[in-house]
Protein backbone atom coordinates (compact mmCIF):
# COMPACT_ATOMS: atom_id res chain seq x y z
CA UNK A 1 0.00 0.00 0.00
CA UNK A 2 1.24 3.50 -1.35
CA UNK A 3 2.75 5.79 2.03
CA UNK A 4 0.29 8.75 2.40
CA UNK A 5 2.09 11.91 1.66
CA UNK A 6 3.27 13.81 5.15
CA UNK A 7 3.85 10.87 6.74
CA UNK A 8 6.67 11.64 9.49
CA UNK A 9 6.26 15.15 8.77
CA UNK A 10 5.24 18.48 11.04
CA UNK A 11 1.23 18.44 9.79
CA UNK A 12 -0.86 21.54 10.36
CA UNK A 13 -4.77 19.81 10.14
CA UNK A 14 -6.32 22.95 8.22
CA UNK A 15 -10.59 23.90 8.32
CA UNK A 16 -11.06 26.26 6.41
CA UNK A 17 -14.59 27.80 7.21
CA UNK A 18 -14.34 29.47 10.94
CA UNK A 19 -10.40 29.33 10.32
CA UNK A 20 -9.11 31.23 7.86
CA UNK A 21 -12.71 32.82 7.19
CA UNK A 22 -16.12 33.58 8.63
CA UNK A 23 -17.80 30.43 9.12
CA UNK A 24 -21.01 30.84 7.28
CA UNK A 25 -19.91 30.38 3.64
CA UNK A 26 -22.13 28.48 0.64
CA UNK A 27 -22.02 27.48 -2.20
CA UNK A 28 -24.46 27.38 -4.92
CA UNK A 29 -23.77 25.55 -8.37
CA UNK A 30 -24.29 28.59 -10.31
CA UNK A 31 -23.05 31.52 -8.15
CA UNK A 32 -19.95 29.26 -6.78
CA UNK A 33 -18.85 29.88 -3.02
CA UNK A 34 -20.62 32.89 -1.42
CA UNK A 35 -21.33 34.32 2.71
CA UNK A 36 -24.42 34.17 4.40
CA UNK A 37 -26.28 37.20 5.50
CA UNK A 38 -24.61 36.79 9.03
CA UNK A 39 -20.63 37.47 7.44
CA UNK A 40 -21.41 40.68 5.31
CA UNK A 41 -17.62 42.48 5.04
CA UNK A 42 -15.91 39.20 5.04
CA UNK A 43 -13.56 38.16 2.51
CA UNK A 44 -12.89 34.41 1.88
CA UNK A 45 -9.44 33.92 2.82
CA UNK A 46 -9.21 36.72 4.57
CA UNK A 47 -6.84 35.21 7.40
CA UNK A 48 -4.76 33.43 4.69
CA UNK A 49 -1.78 36.08 5.40
CA UNK A 50 -1.54 35.51 8.88
CA UNK A 51 -1.95 32.03 8.64
CA UNK A 52 1.19 31.99 6.38
CA UNK A 53 2.81 34.60 8.93
CA UNK A 54 2.53 32.28 11.52
CA UNK A 55 3.79 29.03 9.74
CA UNK A 56 6.86 30.79 8.44
CA UNK A 57 9.30 29.67 10.92
CA UNK A 58 8.32 26.41 10.31
CA UNK A 59 9.28 25.83 7.02
CA UNK A 60 8.93 22.12 6.98
CA UNK A 61 5.66 22.10 8.35
CA UNK A 62 2.65 20.60 5.68
CA UNK A 63 -0.89 21.14 5.91
CA UNK A 64 -3.37 18.44 5.42
CA UNK A 65 -6.88 19.86 4.55
CA UNK A 66 -9.39 18.54 6.86
CA UNK A 67 -12.20 20.98 5.46
CA UNK A 68 -15.65 20.27 4.03
CA UNK A 69 -14.74 21.80 0.70
CA UNK A 70 -12.87 18.57 0.02
CA UNK A 71 -15.85 16.78 -0.01
CA UNK A 72 -17.79 19.44 -2.16
CA UNK A 73 -15.07 20.86 -4.51
CA UNK A 74 -12.98 17.85 -4.33
CA UNK A 75 -9.57 18.21 -3.21
CA UNK A 76 -7.67 19.96 -6.03
CA UNK A 77 -10.10 22.55 -6.29
CA UNK A 78 -10.00 22.69 -2.42
CA UNK A 79 -6.39 23.36 -2.62
CA UNK A 80 -6.33 25.54 -5.07
CA UNK A 81 -8.52 28.27 -3.39
CA UNK A 82 -5.39 28.88 -0.97
CA UNK A 83 -3.13 31.28 -2.18
CA UNK A 84 0.28 30.06 -3.21
CA UNK A 85 2.29 30.31 -0.45
CA UNK A 86 -0.36 28.00 1.76
CA UNK A 87 -1.23 25.93 -1.25
CA UNK A 88 2.95 24.87 -1.60
CA UNK A 89 2.71 23.12 1.85
CA UNK A 90 -0.36 21.24 0.85
CA UNK A 91 -0.15 17.59 0.49
CA UNK A 92 -3.68 15.98 1.29
CA UNK A 93 -6.59 15.99 3.13
CA UNK A 94 -8.41 14.16 5.56
CA UNK A 95 -10.86 12.83 2.63
CA UNK A 96 -9.80 11.19 -0.21
CA UNK A 97 -11.84 9.24 -2.58
CA UNK A 98 -11.05 5.85 -1.48
CA UNK A 99 -12.83 5.93 1.13
CA UNK A 100 -16.55 5.27 1.95
CA UNK A 101 -18.52 8.91 1.77
CA UNK A 102 -20.79 7.94 3.95
CA UNK A 103 -19.14 6.22 6.42
CA UNK A 104 -16.60 9.31 6.27
CA UNK A 105 -19.52 12.11 6.73
CA UNK A 106 -20.75 10.28 9.79
CA UNK A 107 -17.44 10.85 11.91
CA UNK A 108 -17.04 14.31 13.60
CA UNK A 109 -14.51 16.47 12.52
CA UNK A 110 -11.78 15.62 15.38
CA UNK A 111 -12.62 11.84 14.46
CA UNK A 112 -11.68 12.23 10.39
CA UNK A 113 -8.37 13.96 12.02
CA UNK A 114 -7.74 11.67 14.41
CA UNK A 115 -7.91 8.61 11.59
CA UNK A 116 -5.80 10.84 9.34
CA UNK A 117 -2.51 11.08 12.37
CA UNK A 118 -3.23 6.92 12.85
CA UNK A 119 -2.74 6.74 9.21
CA UNK A 120 -0.32 9.36 8.11
CA UNK A 121 1.32 8.93 11.31
CA UNK A 122 3.11 12.67 11.38
CA UNK A 123 5.96 13.41 13.64
CA UNK A 124 4.37 16.10 15.34
CA UNK A 125 0.72 17.86 14.60
CA UNK A 126 -1.73 20.23 15.17
CA UNK A 127 -5.19 20.95 14.46
CA UNK A 128 -7.12 24.21 13.93
CA UNK A 129 -10.95 23.98 13.34
CA UNK A 130 -14.43 25.60 14.84
CA UNK A 131 -15.65 22.30 15.24
CA UNK A 132 -16.62 21.37 18.91
CA UNK A 133 -16.49 17.68 20.46
CA UNK A 134 -12.70 17.14 20.54
CA UNK A 135 -11.29 14.85 22.91
CA UNK A 136 -9.23 15.56 26.10
CA UNK A 137 -6.09 13.00 24.73
CA UNK A 138 -6.41 16.11 21.25
CA UNK A 139 -6.08 18.93 23.54
CA UNK A 140 -2.27 19.65 23.49
CA UNK A 141 -2.70 19.48 19.74
CA UNK A 142 -6.41 21.19 18.76
CA UNK A 143 -6.75 24.93 18.51
CA UNK A 144 -10.36 26.00 18.59
CA UNK A 145 -11.12 28.59 16.32
CA UNK A 146 -13.38 31.72 16.60
CA UNK A 147 -16.34 30.93 13.94
CA UNK A 148 -16.85 34.91 13.01
CA UNK A 149 -13.24 36.20 13.33
CA UNK A 150 -11.40 32.97 12.52
CA UNK A 151 -7.33 32.62 12.99
CA UNK A 152 -7.55 36.28 13.59
CA UNK A 153 -9.02 36.17 16.85
CA UNK A 154 -6.21 37.52 19.30
CA UNK A 155 -6.60 34.41 21.74
CA UNK A 156 -6.82 31.83 18.50
CA UNK A 157 -3.69 33.63 16.97
CA UNK A 158 -2.03 32.87 20.63
CA UNK A 159 -3.27 29.60 21.03
CA UNK A 160 -1.93 28.78 17.31
CA UNK A 161 0.87 29.94 17.94
CA UNK A 162 1.64 28.43 21.27
CA UNK A 163 0.39 25.23 20.02
CA UNK A 164 2.80 25.39 16.75
CA UNK A 165 6.04 25.66 19.26
CA UNK A 166 4.89 23.21 21.79
CA UNK A 167 4.60 20.50 19.08
CA UNK A 168 6.75 21.79 16.48
CA UNK A 169 9.61 23.05 18.26
CA UNK A 170 11.75 26.05 18.06
CA UNK A 171 10.88 28.31 14.89
CA UNK A 172 13.58 27.68 12.37
CA UNK A 173 16.96 29.17 13.59
CA UNK A 174 16.43 29.92 17.11
CA UNK A 175 16.97 27.70 19.83
CA UNK A 176 14.40 26.71 22.45
CA UNK A 177 14.81 28.21 25.63
CA UNK A 178 13.37 26.34 29.09
CA UNK A 179 12.78 27.88 32.27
Amino acid sequence: MKQPAGRGRQILYLDFDGVLHHQDVWRHPRRGLYFGPGAQGHKLFENSPLLEQLLSPYPNAVIVLSTSWVRSLRYSRAAGKLPPALKARVVGATFHTHMNASSFDGLTRAQQVLNDVYRRAPSAWVAVDDALGWPTEAEPHFVPSDPTSGIADPTVECNLETKLLLNFGAPSGEQATTQ
